[in-house]
């Protein structure tokens, strides 16, 4: 009788240990992480038929990045004139621990309007994923509230206009100045031009993201409730502004900032450029050229 209930609490005991030991041997797999995402420009979750599309994302793989997968896809209830989906994939981040994807692709010819399932989808190299989705409008052009583009944008160099900036060198004390011209814009809207040195790796594609702290400020304007379409320019009611190569204080308004820092002037390849955002329907626009200062 005691050997056999000795033997009964043995078998338990070793049962016990070893579904224990098989919990103990359970490996929880990490699965990646995705955040900052950006869905169109300014994450405005819109795109446009036959144009470029903004996204932006950053990631964290368990182990290692497999393969980054975007797909658009028919939202449940909605009602589209065509069959359609997308899909692209990008393999360039595979066997990176963490990524930064910044990507531009167009939206397809054929593509119908409404609002579809944008998905992101994140596979990591120990077999787990994740999909990160969001909605995403899609527009004919003819269709968008507005329609901001760059219509013209000249450069001057000591008062004598530049017909190809990224050939012209700009020395210590000349004088640099710029007219941009945005059409199609309506409600409110602002237009920052920026000079920043390439080092930084910075080409803002809207104005929430300017780094003011790498950025100089050629000019800022301004537009408020215009109800009709025009074309907006940064001297609309004043004379086009001037900035010395080398000066102390950029043109931001309605306080200069001070060119210090990781903005200090410095020799080499700088970006020029526009950005406008149209602060009513969350919609922009950016262009940059190159010129190169010397002097420093």
């Amino acid at each position: 009788m005691k050997t056999t209930k000795f033997l009964a609490l043995l078998f338990v005991s070793l049962f016990t240990i070893t579904a224990c030991t098989n919990d103990d041997d359970e490996i929880i797999l990490e699965e990646p992480t995705i955040s900052d995402v950006e869905v169109g420009l300014n994450n405005n979750e819109i795109g446009v038929i036959g144009r470029d599309f903004h996204l932006n994302a950053e990631l964290l793989a368990g182990d290692k990045i497999d393969l980054v997968k975007v797909s658009i896809t028919p939202k449940i209830g909605e009602a589209y004139t065509s069959d359609w989906s997308f899909e692209i994939t990008f393999d360039e981040f595979k066997g990176a621990k963490n990524a930064t994807v910044h990507k531009h692709f167009d939206i397809p010819e054929d593509a119908p309007e409404g609002v579809f399932d944008f998905i992101i989808t994140v596979t990591d190299e120990n077999g787990t994923s994740l999909e990160e989705t969001r909605d995403i409008k899609i527009y004919a052009p003819e269709n968008l509230p507005v329609d901001p583009q760059l219509y013209a944008m000249y450069t001057y160099k000591n008062e004598m206009y530049i017909e190809v900036p990224s050939e012209t060198k700009f020395t210590k004390k000349d004088t640099l100045k710029s007219q941009s011209f945005i059409s199609g814009v309506k409600g409110d809207g602002k237009m920052y031009l920026l000079l920043i040195n390439k080092k930084h790796n910075h080409r803002p594609e809207s104005i929430d993201n300017i780094d003011f702290s790498k950025a100089i400020v050629y000019d800022v304007s301004e537009h408020k409730n215009e109800e009709e379409v025009f074309t907006a320019n940064n001297h609309l009611y004043y004379e086009v502004p001037s900035l010395i190569i080398g000066a102390t204080n950029d043109n931001d308004a309605p306080q200069p900032n001070s060119i210090e820092g990781d903005k200090s002037w410095d020799n080499g390849e700088y970006y020029f450029g526009v950005v406008y955002t149209n602060t009513t329907y969350n919609i922009s626009v950016y262009h940059y050229t190159e010129i190169t200062l010397t002097g420093f």
